[in-house]
């Protein structure tokens, strides 16, 4: 692909996990709704026509469940990469890692934690369907996911740069 052209990013909050004083943070596992929301969310990613050709994980354990029971719903699984970094980033550090995607790559999914994932939406968001863009801005619940698509190389993403393309939360389907 050349480095120029249309360019995709899916942003995904890891699906509901179980409370914070069950166990470590970094290794909250998803509660029973979560894992019933990840596959559904597989699916959307599925027949929204969205294609993804790599993805960045966080590799705390609810993140990793979350993409991990959303790519067997995914016709066309892309390679993973599970990146320390994402882990405790803000939406700077995230726009980072994306800003770092190789140029070959078109279409992005990040499955990250909030609030830096919603930050990170809200931050690119420049334009869009007014009602989605409502929505994103509202909140980014667990599982939901925001298609931000962009012009142009990733080394130059810059706020309010993206339009946003879809926006699904667990229940909209």
């Amino acid at each position: 692909m050349p480095e120029q052209g249309e360019r995709r990013i899916v942003l995904i909050r890891h699906a509901k996990a179980v409370p914070k004083d069950v166990t470590e943070d970094f290794d909250r596992a998803l509660a029973d709704r979560g894992s019933h929301d990840a596959p559904q969310a597989g699916d959307w990613l599925e027949r929204s026509g969205f294609a993804v050709d790599l993805a960045l994980c966080s590799p705390a354990r609810r993140t990793r469940q979350t993409w991990q029971l959303m790519l067997p719903r995914l016709s066309l699984p892309p390679p993973t990469l599970y990146q320390d970094r994402l882990y405790e980033a803000d939406a700077d550090g995230l726009l980072s890692a994306v800003t770092q995607t190789p140029a070959a790559v078109a279409g992005l999914a990040l499955v990250g934690h909030n609030p830096a994932v919603h930050e990170l939406a809200a931050r690119l968001c420049g334009d869009g369907p007014q009602e989605l863009v409502q929505r994103l801005r509202a909140g980014f619940p667990t599982c939901a996911i925001a298609v931000l698509t962009v012009d142009g190389g990733w080394d130059g993403l810059a706020p309010g740069a993206a339009r946003l393309a879809a926006f699904r939360a667990p229940g909209d389907d």
